[in-house]
């Protein structure tokens, strides 16, 4: 009876008990190996500055990657069938990707943004209907804070698929006011003026000097396009400034409200 329980221990338990040993030794030792692997393809991205999120990304894919392969090599030698379990990884595969069409979408649209590099963390954009400061390209949204302060998370597809507006990145930005004066003022004075003022504005960039011109006329006399340039950082102290410039300056000469004319003909 005993022979039989040992004969029955060595053509079965043992076996099982060595595979399961060498199960271990292959997770630990592969675990092992992807750390080993992530760590040197952090190094050799991070020595040819590659962006830090798409670091992030290849060596998680890596890992995962890695991992799975490691357990289809754990079941060969538990004597699983890995034939069928990598077909099931597949389909597996493929009803995820379909239910998560869209996650996958902003996925690579984050990753082609971290590569091309449209804008980054800290540019004023407008993308996606939004405009405000970039404050972190994620895995699947872009967080945004809007100028009057509100976080918004906009999906990385939507912003890539649609035009991107970078304020920050070209050293300066032109400001567009308008500055309607009367019939009864000269235009030429009004120039004069209005650019000896607004060339005197703080942050006012003064190459390219500002462009003051005629823009147009209506009912009420000439329409003068007032657009002083200054970097992103100070668009709107530049925009009320240069606002509070064109009051000062019809205040200060004494130029008429601007009226509406209409010439009236008697009709017999």
């Amino acid at each position: 009876m005993s022979l039989d329980i040992l004969g029955l221990v060595n053509q079965y338990l043992v076996p099982f008990v060595w595979k399961i040993v060498a199960a271990i030794v292959i997770w630990i030792v592969g675990g092992w190996l992807v750390r080993l692997v992530n760590k040197w393809i952090g190094r050799s991205l991070s020595v040819r500055n590659v962006d830090p999120t798409l670091r992030r990304y290849v060596e998680g894919g890596v890992s995962v990657l890695l991992r799975m392969l490691i357990i289809i090599a754990i079941f060969g030698v538990l004597g699983i069938e890995t034939t069928s379990f990598a077909a099931l990884l597949a389909a597996l595969g493929i009803a995820i990707g379909a239910a998560l069409g869209g996650l996958l979408a902003n996925f690579a649209a984050g990753i082609f943004m971290i590569v091309l590099r449209p804008f980054k963390a800290g540019d004023m954009i407008t993308a996606g209907g939004i405009t405000g400061d970039v404050r972190e390209i994620g895995l699947f949204a872009t967080t945004l804070d809007t100028v009057d302060n509100v976080r918004v998370y906009v999906g990385n597809n939507k912003i890539f698929s649609d035009s991107i507006h970078n304020y920050t990145v070209n050293p300066y930005r032109r400001v567009d006011l308008l500055a309607q004066i009367d019939h009864s003022v000269s235009p030429s004075d009004a120039i004069k003026l209005l650019q000896e003022r607004v060339a005197a504005i703080p942050n006012v960039q003064q190459n390219p000097a500002p462009s003051v011109e005629i823009l147009t006329f209506n009912e009420r006399g000439t329409v003068i396009a007032v657009r002083p340039f200054c970097h992103n950082n100070h668009y709107w102290q530049v925009y009320f400034d240069t606002n509070k410039a064109i009051a000062d300056v019809g205040s200060a000469a004494g130029f008429a409200v601007p009226e509406e004319h209409i010439a009236l003909r008697d009709v017999a």
